[in-house]
């Protein structure tokens, strides 16, 4: 299992490795279900940066340690020194904002594995990644009303472009808890496998992915990006490029003999 084989290796709240061209990314604070802290935020942003911009990566994976939580919202125990004043308050915010930055402009796949709790900020997370695999015992929400917080239109929107309307309604306006089948009705995840098939189900998708031509991938993630923003601001100039690389690429010219061949392509992203 990799997750724990980078946890039994590493120390400290936030773990990564790269193994076989994916990049894991692991929360690492299984005494408190995996609560962000504003280190785990600034370090996870940094790591964003560096491997979305790692030519060998073909994907990114985030996920949390142990078997109970995903990530459970935010650190609790830190709020008297993160978030105890308005200036404190303001730096804990650009902080995640900064992480949300990086995580919308990668131009490579990323997977949320989740299991167990996805609360708060961590459900934030998860749905900013490309796709997301729980297993059954996962659950889901936002308990902003039941704290008195006020969630920002941002997050908000990215909620609803899932969802849609009235289930975001239902999750903030009750602020419970909602189960894997719950959240695979509502198109809140991609997958529900068992528990004990979890790790069997994102290297089956993280092969597959990896089998492919990382422009073809890329074209299409600069897209995503480009239509998950606001119709004034969109951009699809970076998309075009890519879509046009594609069609000179070695890549290319692989897949078509390879086809012919009928062998799978060996892609190199050039």
């Amino acid at each position: 299992m990799i997750v724990k084989d980078i946890v039994e290796r590493g120390s400290g709240p936030l773990l990564s490795e790269i193994h076989e061209k994916i990049a894991w990314i692991v929360f690492n604070n299984p005494q408190r279900m995996n609560a962000m802290s504003q280190e785990m935020w600034d370090n996870a942003a940094s790591l964003l940066d560096k491997y979305g911009s790692n030519q060998e990566v073909r994907a990114i994976v985030l996920t949390g340690a142990g078997e109970r939580a995903f990530v459970a919202g935010a650190d609790i125990s830190k709020f008297e020194t993160e978030r105890a004043s308005a200036e404190a308050m303001a730096s804990y915010n650009q902080s995640v904002a900064n992480f949300h930055d990086s995580l919308n402009v990668i131009t490579k796949p990323t997977i949320a594995r989740v299991n167990g709790f996805c609360i708060g900020g961590g459900l934030a997370i998860a749905i900013g990644c490309d796709i997301r695999i729980c297993s059954e015992k996962s659950t889901f929400g936002v308990p902003a009303a039941k704290l008195g917080i006020g969630y920002k239109a941002k997050g908000i929107m990215e909620l609803e472009r899932l969802v849609g309307p009235a289930f975001t309604a239902e999750i903030f306006y009750t602020g419970r808890q909602f189960s894997s089948e719950e959240a695979k009705g509502m198109r809140l995840v991609n997958h529900v496998v068992s528990e004990d098939k979890l790790d069997e189900a994102v290297a089956d998708l993280l092969e597959r992915i990896a089998q492919n031509a990382p422009l073809s991938i890329r074209a299409v993630k600069e897209s995503l990006i480009e239509t998950g923003k606001p119709e004034s601001k969109r951009d699809f100039s970076a998309h075009h490029y890519t879509v046009e690389q594609c069609q000179t690429s070695s890549d290319y010219t692989e897949g078509r003999t390879a086809f012919m061949e009928k062998r799978r392509p060996e892609f190199t992203g050039t």
